[in-house]
């Protein structure tokens, strides 16, 4: 009896024990971060080149910078008038697209992806296109040059568009429901 009462202190002592921190085996400085930045960077540049290329190649059309990071020109721009609005937050917007690489390669031609009907800000589509879209006018057709980072990123669009990919989206912005409007109409 003596025995398993010693036995039991000597378990109850020892599992009051305070925990003792654990430290890693190696320690690593952090430059793979570094080295991450500096890829990124470098593909950044690469893309931006290209993209710079396309423009030059395409001498026929003005392109703007935006300030949200990529480039764009108007097949049509509706003046500016009174009437015209751009979409704003939780605005309903009615638009045809296509997609191609940079050098003109369809990857997703016109009316292969059907009109895509989507709230500003509040369903997913990705952020260059997102950010392109409320730039445009009712009626207006532009085409926006997306370096991969505002476009598919690093894992494409897991079907026709592969890793960093910079892209060429033709947009056609057919019909813009406001939010008002809609909150009208329930």
């Amino acid at each position: 009896m003596n025995k398993y009462l010693i036995f039991i202190t000597i378990l109850a002592f020892g599992a009051c024990k305070s925990p003792e921190a654990r430290y890693p085996v190696t320690q690593k400085s952090g430059s793979h971060i570094s080295e991450s930045i500096a890829k990124n960077q470098e593909l950044l540049e690469k893309e931006i080149a290209l993209i710079e290329t396309a423009i030059n190649r395409d001498s026929t059309r003005e392109y703007q910078s935006s300030q949200d990071g990529f480039w764009y020109t108007y097949h049509k721009k509706i003046e500016d008038s009174t009437d015209s609005i751009t979409p704003e937050f939780g605005d309903i917007v009615e638009f045809d697209y296509s997609i191609s690489t940079i050098n003109d390669e369809v990857i997703y031609a016109e009316g292969e992806k059907a009109t895509r009907t989507y709230a500003i800000d509040q369903e997913e589509l990705f952020s260059g296109l997102r950010q392109g879209l409320k730039l445009m006018k009712e009626g207006e057709t532009v085409t926006f040059l997306f370096p991969s980072y505002k476009a598919f990123g690093y894992y494409g669009d897991k079907n026709k568009i592969g890793t960093n990919w910079p892209i060429k989206t033709k947009v056609t912005l057919n019909n813009i429901t406001e939010k008002e409007e809609i909150q009208n109409q329930q």
